[in-house]
């Protein structure tokens, strides 16, 4: 019953909320997608101070390409979680094996680059972060900085968790490809 999903077989089909966002695919997205608006609003909010200059800098040392890297990739991770949501729901209509592949294939290559790329992040803000001089301006702003960090790292775990989901969403496409090309040649 599980693989007809994947097949044309329960393509048009009508939709079922409830049991789309009981998915473990959906409820990673939902939290992906919570995990970016954490990042890049603690830094968008509490990441500059005003270390004595006349512009705002940068909490993580002082380093304006850790905060700007930070933010691209959690707007981005946050459109794209917003695309892929729309695209799991529209999937069961897809009729087309073949495009439905294209689909998978997509949604885990993105996945995976992204857990790469919150990595890094992670990585550069922890390393700014370590860094950074203890200054009463920075003070006011550390728990976002933190809260910037952690939430980097359980983006790699969602991101990556993602990945390994969709793999297996694309091994039982395999399978119906397969059956259904099995059952079209007798």
């Amino acid at each position: 019953m599980e693989g007809e999903s994947f097949g044309a077989g329960r393509a048009g089909g009508g939709f079922e909320p409830v049991e789309f966002l009981k998915q473990p695919q959906t409820i990673l997205r939902i939290l992906s997608w919570i995990f970016s608006i954490v990042v890049f609003g603690c830094i968008v909010n509490e990441g500059y101070v005003n270390m004595h200059r006349p512009t705002m800098e940068c909490i993580f040392n002082q380093n304006e390409d850790a905060c700007n890297y930070a933010i691209a990739i959690g707007i981005m991770a946050f459109f794209a979680c917003v695309f892929f949501f729309m695209l799991d729901i529209y999937f069961p209509q897809i009729s087309s094996v073949k495009d439905r592949k294209r689909a998978v294939l997509l949604d885990m290559g993105f996945s995976g680059v992204w857990s790469f790329l919150w990595f890094v992040a992670f990585c550069f803000l922890a390393n700014q972060w370590q860094r950074t001089p203890p200054l009463p301006e920075v003070d006011k702003g550390a728990d976002a900085a933190r809260a910037a960090i952690a939430f980097s790292f359980f983006s790699i775990i969602s991101w990556g968790y993602l990945s390994l989901c969709t793999m297996d969403r694309l091994k039982r496409l395999a399978f119906a490809e397969d059956e259904q090309r099995l059952l079209s040649n007798p």
